[in-house]
């Protein structure tokens, strides 16, 4: 079942974002719609090494699951140097650069139009965090105060025993 074309758009604009945060080499996205009848999107990026590529496809699973899409599949084989992650709508391929050369993925899709990530990054907007509102002087002044009228606890006397003389 196809979802919203609209909403799949929005979460291949946020697998871009991220991948893109992730420092992600060669990103691309090609609207394969008039070409596939199993996905809308591919979204494929470049990684240096394994680790980074993991780190790629962590990311794009936590905006998956953020925007509740199914994953349907994943292939993610150890030090084979591509990892896929299939949405449905949305696929997502993470190659290391000799492995994404000698597949050619691009070339397979080339009749596919190529949509601008630097166009499409512009758009996103990312929401910020509430900023934290400072006390106001006045506060930190009582709370000073009252800790300095509380002061530490009083010593009592030491106490001296008295000896019996006799």
């Amino acid at each position: 079942m196809k979802s919203n074309p609209t909403d799949t758009f929005e979460l291949v604009k946020k697998c871009c974002r991220a991948l893109d945060d992730k420092k992600a080499g060669e990103l691309r996205v090609l609207d394969v719609r008039e070409q596939s009848s199993i996905t809308d999107y591919l979204v494929v990026a470049t990684g240096t090494s394994e680790p980074h590529l993991r780190a790629m496809r962590v990311e794009i699973e936590k905006v998956l699951d953020a925007a509740h899409a199914h994953i349907v599949g994943m292939d993610a084989q150890q030090h084979s140097g591509w990892m896929v992650i299939d949405a449905f709508d949305l696929m997502v391929h993470l190659f290391l650069e000799d492995s994404r050369k000698n597949y050619r993925l691009e070339n397979l899709w080339r009749d596919a139009p190529e949509i601008s990530v630097k166009s499409m990054l512009a758009a996103v907007v990312i929401p910020r965090k509430a900023a934290v509102k400072k006390k106001p002087a006045t506060l930190k002044k009582k709370v000073a105060t009252s800790a300095k009228k509380k002061g530490s606890p009083k010593k009592k006397p030491a106490v001296t025993k008295k000896t019996k003389t006799g």
